[in-house]
């Protein structure tokens, strides 16, 4: 099983380095933004770290830290200015015998009410009002996930590992002008010594593939001719292997009342150059690192960096000078009892140009109350004859 796992994840390595060097990047971002409060108020430093619902998407070995019956979490961020609504839902099953754990999740990213304005303009140049309709364009994605115990290391109790898995379905759509379908697959693992913890996440591992189809009709073509635009036929995008490595680790000893703990992830892209610090034509490097205080495992403040670049300086005319930008996050959470509430302050740019944005999230711990039924502590005597 450990020979496998290595091979799985060496195979998938060097086929992301093989690939074409023409291959698109930037693709399907949005399944890249993270989710959960907790997870973007720590830039993202969540492989080594995620033990929640929200470990569907950030590393799903994480899901077997869930020891409650069931588990709902639940998002909801806006972007520019409120156009774009970013949501995200899961649940989470630990079985019965507690070694395995099942879940489902649903991101989606939405602008809705864009204007048509295909029929708006008329021939005389005039504008007809009713002409004007909206459509949509929504982002999704559906992970299914499991997760489960992995004895790599049974010499060595202190050294626990799981084993997580997603198979991710992607839907995309403009209005009815256009649908795409993928699927891809995700594997992660998690292990942990002492107050150490790891991590590693391969996001679409198998390459994951999104085939869009058109349904224009021949009005709509005959518009797009008449204006210029391309007809399109047929299009697919590649989404080629990410990974994530994680490094976390307790800084108080357990049983304190404050509790911190430190995360420091590196996201490996296969797709080629990125503006990242560590860029190069085969991959790129984005680092990124978190922390997280806790007091009485019920208040938690939490703060991180992201999305470092080094980019030119616009008051060099000659190009040569660079500075290093990088993406700030904050946040804070409450834990009441089976509700926890977290927030977080990010942006979706670098701080030369950021787009921030207000994202609170919640989480359910539910348990079953087992009752006991009413016995009688005596049984009656039985009547005398």
């Amino acid at each position: 099983m450990k020979k496998g796992l290595y091979l799985l994840f060496f195979t998938a390595f060097l086929y992301a380095a093989k690939a074409d060097a023409q291959k698109r990047i930037y693709v399907n971002e949005y399944l890249n933004i993270g989710v959960g409060g907790r997870g973007l108020a720590m830039a993202g430093a969540q492989s080594a770290t995620a033990n929640d619902v929200t470990a569907s998407y950030w590393n799903p070995a994480g899901l077997m830290q869930v020891d409650n019956d069931f588990q709902v979490g639940l998002m909801h961020a806006e972007y520019f200015s409120g156009i774009s609504k970013y949501d995200f839902g899961g649940i989470v099953k630990p079985l019965k015998d507690k070694k395995r754990v099942v879940g489902f999740s649903v991101l989606r990213f939405a602008t809705d009410d864009i204007a048509n304005t295909i029929d708006y303009v008329q021939p005389d140049g005039s504008f007809d009002e009713s002409k004007l309709k909206s459509i949509s364009a929504g982002d999704y994605a559906f992970l299914l996930s499991y997760a489960q115990k992995l004895n790599i290391l049974k010499k060595h109790p202190l050294f626990e590992t799981t084993i997580g898995a997603n198979v991710k379905v992607i839907y995309r759509n403009l209005g009815s002008m256009a649908t795409a379908w993928g699927a891809g697959v995700d594997v992660g693992l998690q292990g942990s010594y002492k107050q150490w913890r790891f991590g590693l996440m391969a996001k679409d591992i198998t390459t994951t593939y999104t085939a869009w189809s058109f349904n224009l009709s021949e009005h709509d073509k005959e518009i797009f001719g008449k204006t210029g635009n391309e007809i399109p036929v047929k299009s697919y995008e590649v989404m080629y292997p990410r990974f994530n490595l994680g490094l976390a680790r307790n800084l108080m000893k357990p049983g304190k009342k404050i509790q911190v703990l430190a995360e420091i992830d590196a996201d490996i892209t296969t797709d080629g150059k990125r503006s990242t610090l560590v860029s190069t034509k085969g991959f790129s490097i984005d680092p990124h690192m978190g922390i997280e205080a806790g007091y009485k495992n019920t208040i938690f403040l939490r703060a991180g960096i992201g999305n470092i670049q080094r980019v030119l300086d616009d008051k060099d005319t000659t190009n040569q000078k660079k500075y290093t930008l990088f993406q700030p996050s904050a946040g804070i959470g409450i834990k009441l009892k089976a509700l926890v509430i977290d927030y977080a302050f990010t942006s979706l740019q670098a701080q030369s140009n950021p787009l921030y944005t207000h994202i609170v999230s919640l989480r359910l711990d539910i348990n079953r109350v087992v009752r006991k039924k009413n016995i009688p502590d005596e049984v009656p005597a039985a009547p005398a004859q």
